[in-house]
């Protein structure tokens, strides 16, 4: 039998320490957090936008709760289906706990998407004119403690003999820029097809419409977390993209955790 991993009690104490939470009063969430711990497959699930979570420090950034509720602020419904798959693949889970209108994790730091100061045609006013300082904050206290999490994760399943295989999950919007998008699942990926195209025939086989690097390419040089975790370390990886109306409710994010596990499992 395998045993849990051990990282869960010795991040959160780690990143408590120092300035690196500079931006979190000492009650409230940090910047990630666990799941399925205690699941032995060699796999990893990976959440980047799983929460619209802003630090009291923000504030709103000036934008009303429906503009907080859309997409710009999360991947609507991919929390649900990554802790329900976590569960059925019994594979440990990484989560993000901020929001992406902060400082977004999948985007490299030199990107304009980073900080956003508009996004699908919104401006965000608390992201405008940022200070040096200002900028370095959330990537101290956000986006470095929440990928060295996911890090300290891949470093302790490599170290168990469990070397993973890397899922990012992430979900689309049915709709963008005024084009409807066809498709239910997106698998994306760029150089390394030992996960995905198995994956995309898996689902094809069960009737899925799945877009090949659809409705985004996982060669985007915009992206961070499929190259910097998976691509760099030489892992399998692929970032599994779900229509949001598809999981915008409990019921249908065990529908859509289900099936992933169906395609899944037999590659893992």
């Amino acid at each position: 039998m395998v045993s849990p991993l051990s990282v869960e009690p010795a991040l959160p104490e780690l990143f408590r320490s120092g300035d690196l939470c500079e931006l979190l009063t000492a009650d409230e969430p940090l910047p990630f957090e666990f799941a399925g711990l205690e699941g032995g497959a060699p796999a990893l699930l990976i959440c980047d936008h799983a929460a619209r979570y802003l630090p009291r420090a923000l504030g709103n950034l000036a934008l009303d709760h429906a503009d907080l509720a859309r997409h710009i602020a999360w991947d609507i419904g991919i929390a649900d289906v990554t802790r329900d798959l976590s569960r059925r693949l019994a594979a440990p889970a990484v989560l993000s706990h901020f929001s992406r209108l902060a400082i977004d994790p999948n985007r490299h730091l030199r990107s304009a998407g980073s900080i956003p100061e508009v996004t699908d045609n919104t401006t965000v006013p608390g992201n405008l004119n940022l200070e040096f300082g200002q900028r370095l904050a959330r990537v101290e206290s956000l986006f470095k403690p929440y990928h060295a999490a996911v890090a300290r994760m891949i470093e302790a399943l490599v170290a168990s003999g469990r070397p993973p295989s890397l899922i990012f999950m992430h979900s689309f919007t049915p709709v963008m820029d005024g084009v409807e998008r066809p498709w239910e699942i997106g698998i994306l990926w760029d150089r390394d097809g030992r996960l995905p195209l198995p994956l995309i025939d898996r689902l094809r086989a069960m009737g899925i419409a799945v877009g090949d690097n659809e409705p985004y390419s996982g060669s985007s040089t915009e992206d961070y977390s499929l190259h910097a975790h998976g691509q760099a370390r030489g892992l399998p990886s692929v970032l599994v993209e779900i229509r949001q109306d598809l999981i915008d409710t409990h019921a249908g994010a065990e529908i859509w955790s289900r099936k992933l596990q169906e395609a899944l499992a037999p590659l893992l």
